[in-house]
């Protein structure tokens, strides 16, 4: 192996390490602070990413998982009243996930607390920005 091709390997080895370490910051802050709502991490996720109507496969595209495992965390989040399941405008097929003013209440008070002392914090709006693109740009092929 060339010697520009090693350089190159530890530099990526070193930003994945970063990415990874991040991940997991921001992972573990989620699982903190969704306890303190009661919560499990995954219906944190999926209260974060519930802004505005959705379907069930588009918030398994949020959350990154299989859309049996975002029915099973709509399941538990609309037996405890946090979410409804409307019909969809435009396809009779499909049903809309809708938070209702007890799920709203509690996606306000979750996303203060991921604000407090978040892992993303110490970035100030145009690094936020800069990661946000850099990383976007690494994901999008």
């Amino acid at each position: 192996m060339s010697t520009e091709r090693e350089t190159q390997a530890q530099a990526d080895r070193q930003l994945c390490g970063l990415v990874n370490g991040l991940a997991s910051h921001i992972e573990a802050h989620l699982r903190v602070r969704a306890a303190t709502l009661g919560l499990t991490a995954s219906q944190a996720t999926a209260l974060r990413e519930l802004t505005g109507p959705v379907t069930l496969r588009e918030l398994a595209d949020r959350m990154s998982c299989e859309p049996s495992n975002a029915t099973f965390v709509a399941d538990r989040l609309e037996e405890q009243g946090y979410l409804e399941r409307h019909p969809h405008p435009e396809d009779r097929r499909a049903k809309q996930l809708v938070l209702t003013p007890r799920g709203t209440e509690l996606r306000e008070r979750l996303l203060a607390l991921l604000a407090e002392d978040s892992p993303l914090s110490p970035l100030g709006p145009e690094e936020r920005d800069v990661l946000q693109r850099l990383l976007t740009r690494a994901l999008v092929r």
